[in-house]
């Protein structure tokens, strides 16, 4: 029996009443429905205010009604804190109200009940979770934004370490995604609240001076918005002009971001110009350019190039009369609807084909690429991580061949924007033509720049491409490459390591009964094969002791007898390591070495290090060059040369004409007359190191060259 309209507190009635504005009466009555079961479930609770908890979901319901948000968000709301503080379950909630409902409801709910390391693995589980439920219904954020905006207007009663802590995330993570959908309103008040929480006395300090200069301002400020009108009146535009106050947060960020002092902050105060249609904004742009002369260079039309978010407006700065630099901006009313609501203005259409679908397609788009991040992601860390630094739109517009606009970070690369067409893209990425010249992968891109990828089947991500890529996606996408081929790669070294050990006991992999394999793996607390394949190769394991184990009763070869080479290619990736004390190359004499940690490390047979190695036989393993290698190897030369103008681009030059990459270069001492250089360069094999070291010692300034031996 729902409660009688006497018995309904306050902000209940309020909030019926909001609701009978846009709803009909029997959705206003499920809201009702659901104050009273969120009443009954959180019966007894109060918050750190002392208020009854059922107060709080209540007025997250306000701010979403204010939105004009539907009715089952709205209810939503009211019953978000149920799963987590309450005994009321998912299945209750679904039988009582409906699917749809739950759903919203379970995607906001944390993972408090999970256990976690650390409170910030928590954070970003319960971070993840929300971006996923987010990515199926927009409306899951839309609640949780609303959540956070009520916590941040009552965090006085919270204690001051926990205040920091809240507002800190709120200005990391939750105003960002207000911005990323679009929803400005909340975007502001959550800086605003959030700054004043973190640095209070900056916030206050800063709020005192915009009042005093607004009020220093106020007939100045007067003045521009009659002469505003007048303009918009004689050009024949309708329109609204409002004043727009800047928040503290704002001049904060400004201050920070161009090292200026407040009083260097003069745009305290702004206008905006509010007209019916596009046409009239292009009309008012130009009659208040004719009133005061605009600043070069500030100038932006977000109308016909949207922010991220589907954010439009005018934007430009005028030079006042009064030595007082003006800020405008122009947008349509439903423009400024959508600046205020973003994604969120969706729900105040009856028909979802309104121009509210830029905004909303372009939140969906970003939370795809989310998603496809939290797939590679390994663990929810890595993700919060990656979401982070994707949720600061300083954004860059660039277009495909075929005129679409591609959004990337400022400091998005050409592979970077391979990545953001597709993944597979990304992947198979050989070059990218910029304004159709050919570019390195790591460019920079600019605004407006037409950009063309080249791909090939037989390309693939290198781990030198996380040097300079920016955004999460191609990140995620590169580390989730590399990391699935070291691990095949690995694999496969430790089935060579243990077929390679069983077989010198006259045996192999197919010869051990399954049983015994299974219950070696059990005892070790293996779960699969490819795990005790992994620890071998890596060095954790010694495959001779494995195959004793697995093998036993199996004699080994006859002393003096030869037990097959690992065959080396070059291409076994990180299971695989050539000494960097001596380098070996393809031809040179070699032996292996399993180290804990690192798999196979490959020495010249010559390496001072090795008569070290050999006191540990059980860790040395036979190795030789495959007949068939693939990749370069480094190999380091010491070069004494003369001292004189060009030298390092000369020798630098003989080098590159034998077909050599130079990987590094040092040079720890030099005189007058000479230079001692230390090259690193990558070689095929020994027969290319050769004809590299001749071709440098044809060049008449290399007085010696050799190859460096440890």
């Amino acid at each position: 029996m729902l409660a009688t309209l006497t018995t309904l507190p306050e902000p209940v009635l309020d909030l019926r009443d909001l609701l009978n504005t846009y709803l009909e009466p029997e959705k206003v009555a499920v809201v009702l429905r659901a104050f009273e079961v969120g009443d009954k479930a959180h019966e007894g609770q109060t918050r750190k205010t002392g208020e009854p908890y059922i107060l709080h979901p209540v007025a997250v319901a306000r701010i979403l009604a204010n939105l004009r948000m539907d009715y089952s968000s709205v209810a939503a709301a009211i019953l978000h804190d149920t799963i987590e503080d309450t005994p009321l379950t998912r299945e209750e909630i679904e039988s009582r109200f409906s699917e749809e409902i739950a759903d919203l409801v379970d995607g906001v709910t944390k993972l408090d009940k999970m256990k976690f390391r650390t409170r910030h693995e928590a954070d970003a589980e319960s971070f993840r979770k929300l971006m996923l439920a987010m990515s199926r219904d927009l409306r899951v954020i839309f609640i949780k934004l609303a959540d956070r905006m009520h916590n941040m207007r009552t965090l006085g009663s919270m204690a001051p370490e926990s205040r920091r802590r809240i507002a800190r995330e709120t200005l990391d993570i939750y105003a960002p995604i207000a911005d990323r959908l679009g929803m400005n309103g909340i975007k502001s008040e959550l800086q605003d609240l959030g700054f004043a929480n973190l640095y209070p006395w900056r916030h206050r300090t800063i709020a005192e001076h915009i009042s005093t200069v607004t009020g220093d301002r106020s007939e100045i400020i007067a003045d521009i918005h009659k002469a505003l009108k007048r303009k918009m009146n004689e050009a024949g535009i309708p329109c609204d002009i409002k004043g727009r106050e800047k928040t503290p947060y704002s001049i904060y960020r400004k201050m920070l971001a161009k090292d200026l002092s407040f009083s260097e902050v003069n745009d305290v105060y702004a206008f905006r110009i509010i007209t019916h249609s596009e046409p009239h904004c292009y009309l008012a742009l130009g009659a208040v350019h004719g009133l005061y002369r605009p600043r070069p260079g500030k100038f932006k039309d977000h109308i016909a190039l949207p922010k991220p978010n589907g954010y439009q407006s005018l934007h430009t700065t005028l030079n006042s009369p009064f030595n007082l630099p003006v800020e405008i901006q122009i947008r349509t009313q439903e423009m400024d609807i959508l600046a205020e609501k973003g994604a969120a203005a969706h729900w105040q259409y009856k028909s979802g084909e309104t121009t509210s679908g830029s905004a909303q397609v372009r939140a969906r788009e970003w939370l795809m690429q989310l998603v496809e991040v939290q797939r590679h992601s390994t663990d929810s860390m890595e993700f919060l991580d990656g979401a982070k630094s994707d949720l600061f739109p300083d954004q860059i517009f660039v277009f495909t061949p075929k005129g679409k606009i591609i959004d990337l970070r400022r400091s998005a690369t050409a592979l970077d924007f391979a990545y953001a067409i597709h993944t597979g893209v990304g992947n198979k990425t050989t070059a990218v033509l910029v304004d159709k010249v050919e570019v390195p992968l790591s460019t920079r891109l600019e605004n407006g720049q037409t950009v063309k990828v080249i791909t090939s089947e037989s390309a693939h991500p290198i781990p030198e491409w996380l040097a300079f890529v920016t955004t999460a996606r191609a990140r995620t996408a590169i580390r989730h490459y590399i990391k699935s081929l070291e691990q095949a790669d690995t694999v496969a070294l430790g089935l060579r390591l243990l077929e390679t050990a069983l077989n010198s006991r006259g045996s192999n992999l197919e010869a051990v009964p399954a049983k015994r394999m299974d219950q070696y793996l059990k005892e070790n607390n293996f779960e699969r094969q490819e795990d005790l394949l992994t620890e071998l190769a890596l060095g954790n394991l010694l495959s001779s002791v494995v195959a004793a184990n697995l093998a036993p009763n199996v004699s080994t070869l006859p002393e003096g007898g030869e037990t097959e080479a690992l065959s080396i290619a070059g291409s076994e990736g990180s299971a695989v390591a050539f000494a960097a004390c001596c380098r070996p190359v393809p031809g040179d004499n070699i032996m292996g070495f399993l180290s804990a940690g690192k798999g196979v490390v490959v020495h010249r047979v010559q390496c001072r290090n090795v008569r070290e190695l050999r006191k540990q036989p059980d860790h040395c393993i036979n190795v030789s060059w495959a007949p068939i290698r693939r990749g370069m190897f480094e190999v380091a030369l010491h070069i004494l040369a003369k001292n004189v103008p060009g030298v390092l681009a000369n020798i630098s030059s003989s080098i590159g004409e034998v077909g050599s990459n130079i990987e590094k270069i040092e040079q720890p001492e030099a005189n007058p007359e000479t230079a001692t250089l230390l090259f690193i360069i990558s070689v095929k094999d020994r027969d290319h190191m050769a004809r590299v070291m001749r071709r440098l010692r044809r060049n008449r300034n290399v007085i010696r060259v050799s190859r460096i031996i440890a």
